[in-house]
């Protein structure tokens, strides 16, 4: 996802300091990660959750984008979870 510009939410940092998640590791998703889910009716506006891979490890960050503007929003980012996700982390468990 190309992004002008990247702010952070207070629920995600708050997110990424509990889970140990550095903004490098949230950018380098946004720029490398593959969309998991499209959310086009988000308000106020559309978001994407997107799976990326740190270090060997899978990670999911919800952002929402500015169409006119171009700049992301990052909602949430955390490490997905097995108990929820199948082991590709792009499909809920059912």
């Amino acid at each position: 996802m190309h992004c002008t510009s990247v702010t952070y939410t207070s629920h995600a940092l708050r997110r990424m300091f509990e889970r140990q998640l550095s903004s490098e590791e949230v950018v380098y998703t946004l720029q490398t990660g593959d969309l998991v889910m499209d959310y086009p009716d988000d308000r106020p506006y559309p978001s994407q959750l997107l799976l990326g891979w740190v270090k060997g490890r899978a990670i999911h960050v919800v952002v929402s984008k500015n169409p006119a503007s171009g700049e992301c929003y990052v909602v949430t980012a955390y490490y997905p979870s097995l108990e929820i996700w199948n082991d590709d982390f792009k499909t809920r468990r059912s």
